[in-house]
């Protein structure tokens, strides 16, 4: 999230606990603070929670990651160390231990075969043992 975001998300938080107090109690804490509803800075602070109001808008439609999701378009060609979605895959590793590493394993089928050829190789020393 950018840092016009987090401001803005700060002054729409600092409206909403403000609307709250008014709501609930009937006190207006930035009048309070700043010399009523028609003193200029207050009249500021207000306009700027709405425009904070305003720019936060599209937070409702990005995702949180987005930031970090994808590697931008002019990084594509380059080798540079960003973190894609391929990067991120969660890791299910045990607490206590490194998680196994399953990939190097060879396929039932696989073994068939080692196991078919060394017997094969086996039967033909016998072979040729036999024949000596």
């Amino acid at each position: 999230m950018s840092v016009v975001y987090r401001i803005a998300l700060v002054l729409v938080i600092i409206g909403a606990i403000n609307w709250g107090l008014i709501g609930f109690f009937r006190f207006d804490l930035v009048a309070y603070l700043f010399g009523g509803q028609t003193a200029v800075l207050s009249r500021w602070i207000y306009a700027l929670v709405g425009l904070a109001g305003l720019i936060s808008l599209p937070i409702l439609v990005m995702r949180f990651d987005e930031d970090e999701d994808l590697v931008p378009d002019h990084d594509l060609n380059h080798n540079h160390d960003h973190h894609t979605r391929i990067d991120r895959n969660p890791s299910y590793g045990m607490e206590f231990g490194d998680e196994a590493d399953f990939t190097a394993l060879k396929t039932t089928n696989e073994l068939k075969e080692e196991k078919k050829d060394t017997h094969s190789k086996n039967k033909n020393k016998n072979k040729n043992k036999n024949k000596k």
